[in-house]
């Protein structure tokens, strides 16, 4: 297989990976590793369990990060809906035609992570990790959909029902690729919503969720479909609930006791982020509160229409596949670079310890702060989450290099300023200074995507960006002083 980059390495976390071109080289290396493979696409769950060391027994990694026309949404003749197993979170947020026809999914993508996280997660990766906390799963089991699961001898569909058979555990075959999801349209008479609890407002694993989909009458309700996550080994159908809506009025009566009956179907457990009891009142709040906004047409008003994506494209064109002898070629900052070690690390690691470019801060290594924010492919991205190798053919840019994005005769080279990183020094956005890289990278990328943001879309920028020192009256006012330069 010429096409198909290969790298081998003598270490904890993998010991070859694999960039194939198409799917059916993708599918050839499946067959031959089995269990001993896995598949990345965005990488964000799997680069955790190999830091830590919870994922035993994988020598082999195959990003199929460059397989072509595998990152697309779409509607079929028969009014279903595909997503591809490249489409990531941000692009399920941004597309207008899942806001009209599969709201709920676009609800709980828009609420995964950071934005950060969602220009690299996989709505298939999601599903594939098979937590009972995943939020698209939940819409997605309420959508009534199904997965098209690829494999050298052939192909299988399987629903979302069959699909799940406990925590992170699927029906997948190790030579199997997720390679289609499928689901009905939305129906004009069919309204539906997603809402979660978690421990804070953004960056945050679901204590409770739910997706509520209502089939509605002028009447009331003709059907209804509740399922729940984060209350059972696997996601739920709240059965009871939803024969009780079916054919009733949408009466504070009605709503109350679907929501007691919800709330009594879920299971859950004593865990460290909350207790069942907990967790079986939570289902009661959140379903009352999912029907009630149905029944206002509210369902839509918490998330925005046009999301910060942190990208300068939502479909910006990812490389293909580029076959090299065990070393990395890419663009950092507009200079070619050529690595024959670090391809082990992730590129977090790999900047600072091959490129010496240090300005990008390691700050958590676990994609919960924001500080090795980088610029890859013209997303930004958190690089201790990312596989050095996915490098390899990309452009790069790092707080080092912000200055050189910017147009001939806006300052002296090489120490021409961003607009942002002249707004902090001028307002003191800076206290110990850690996380600073990162804010200025999500900052940035902002302007470049909404020269003039407001205030909310400021907040939805950095929310995949931590200050310990609670700087961030002077970060916001940093950003809106840059957006006026």
């Amino acid at each position: 297989m010429a096409s198909c980059a290969t790298l081998w390495f003598n270490n904890t976390m993998w010991n070859e990976y694999f960039i194939p071109a198409t799917l059916d080289e993708t599918l050839h290396l499946l067959a031959e590793k089995r269990e001993k493979a896995r598949l990345v696409a965005g990488a964000t769950d799997l680069m955790l369990e190999l830091e830590r060391g919870v994922r035993k027994g994988i020598e082999t990694i195959i990003d199929v990060t460059r397989l072509p026309d595998l990152d697309r949404i779409r509607q079929d003749e028969n009014g279903i809906l595909h997503l591809g197993p490249l489409v990531t979170h941000n692009d399920v947020a941004a597309s207008r035609l899942l806001h009209e026809y599969a709201f709920p999914l676009v609800s709980a993508s828009w609420q995964v992570g950071a934005p950060q996280i969602r220009n690299r997660a996989t709505v298939a990766g999601n599903l594939v990790t098979a937590s009972p906390a995943n939020d698209t799963i939940t819409p997605l089991m309420a959508l009534g959909a199904w997965v098209l699961l690829a494999s050298m001898k052939g192909t299988r569909r399987v629903s979302l029902e069959e699909f799940f058979t406990g925590v992170r555990k699927t029906v997948i075959e190790p030579d199997e690729m997720l390679v289609d999801i499928a689901f009905p349209a939305l129906k004009n008479d069919q309204r539906g919503t997603f809402l979660k609890l978690g421990l804070r407002r953004v960056q945050a694993i679901s204590l409770v969720n739910t997706a509520i989909i209502l089939d509605l009458t002028p009447d009331g309700v003709r059907s209804a479909v509740i399922t729940l996550g984060a209350v059972a080994p696997t996601i739920l159908h709240a059965r009871e609930a939803e024969v009780y809506l079916a054919g009733k009025e949408m009466t504070d009566e009605n709503i109350a006791r679907a929501a007691e009956l919800a709330s009594a179907a879920s299971r859950p457990i004593d865990d460290i982020r909350g207790s069942a009891a907990y967790r079986m009142a939570m289902v009661n709040v959140l379903v009352k509160r999912g029907l009630l906004s149905l029944r206002a047409g509210q369902e839509k008003a918490q998330v925005p229409e046009t999301p910060v994506l942190l990208s300068s494209d939502v479909k910006a064109q990812i490389p293909r596949a580029l076959p090299f002898d065990q070393s990395i070629h890419t663009t950092i900052n507009g200079k070619d670079y050529t690595f024959t070690s670090g391809q082990e690390k992730s590129l977090l690691r790999l900047l600072r310890e091959e490129a010496g470019l240090t300005g990008t801060k390691e700050g958590c290594a676990e994609g919960e702060c924001g500080a090795c924010t980088v610029f890859l492919d013209d997303k930004a991205v958190m690089a201790c989450l990312v596989p050095a190798p996915r490098a390899h053919g990309a452009e790069i840019v790092t707080v080092e290099g912000l200055g050189s994005l910017l147009p001939l005769g806006e300052g002296p080279e090489p120490r021409a300023l961003h607009p942002v990183q002249r707004t902090f020094i001028d307002d003191g956005a800076v206290q110990c200074g850690y996380c600073t890289p990162g804010f200025i990278m999500s900052a940035a990328k902002l302007l470049e995507e909404r020269p003039q943001p407001g205030r909310d879309e400021i907040m939805q920028a950095i929310t995949g960006n931590l200050c310990r020192c609670t700087g961030y009256y002077k970060i916001v006012q940093a950003i809106e002083d840059a957006s006026k330069l």
